[in-house]
């Protein structure tokens, strides 16, 4: 708001326009309301169209898709796709969850204590990892895919 100079009408109708941009729909009501009367993807896309209001060259997603169930994570990340690629707008794309960095990123910077381990493509990383954390992340989400699988077999 203090960014525009927007007041009453045109306020508001920005802020529909945002939320709508985000694929919310309601805005105006989404907008009158207050967070713990929406759901937690609307939530996300709400704080998403925030981010989006400045016109930004990066975006920094910190854990999108967090507590999402399956369905909305993956709404949540073809909106993320489509908005950066509309935008020509960066990606800073952070998680802990392996499965949904290997879709969504091209490259990979792999943290330790806040320290860059390893970096490369994303696909490098994750076929051929050389640094033993990394390793060991891979395993790890490799151990938990197998065992999910037999579960549902």
């Amino acid at each position: 708001r203090r960014r525009r100079g927007l007041r009453g009408t045109e306020l508001r109708r920005a802020v529909a326009s945002a939320l709508d941009r985000v694929r919310l729909p309601e805005p105006d009501r989404i907008a009158r309301a207050f967070p713990h009367e929406i759901s937690g993807g609307q939530r996300q896309r709400v704080a998403l169209a925030m981010a989006l209001a400045c016109e930004p060259a990066l975006l920094i997603a910190d854990e999108p898709t967090t507590a999402l169930d399956v369905t909305v994570q993956a709404e949540m990340l073809r909106l993320l796709n489509e908005l950066i690629t509309e935008q020509d707008m960066a990606l800073l794309f952070v998680s802990h969850d392996l499965a949904v960095v290997s879709g969504v990123t091209e490259r990979l910077v792999v943290l330790k204590d806040g320290v860059a381990v390893e970096s490369g493509s994303t696909a490098d990383i994750l076929h051929a990892p050389r640094q033993p954390y990394t390793k060991g992340l891979v395993a790890s989400a490799r151990t938990f895919e197998n065992a999910l699988e037999r579960i549902t077999r």
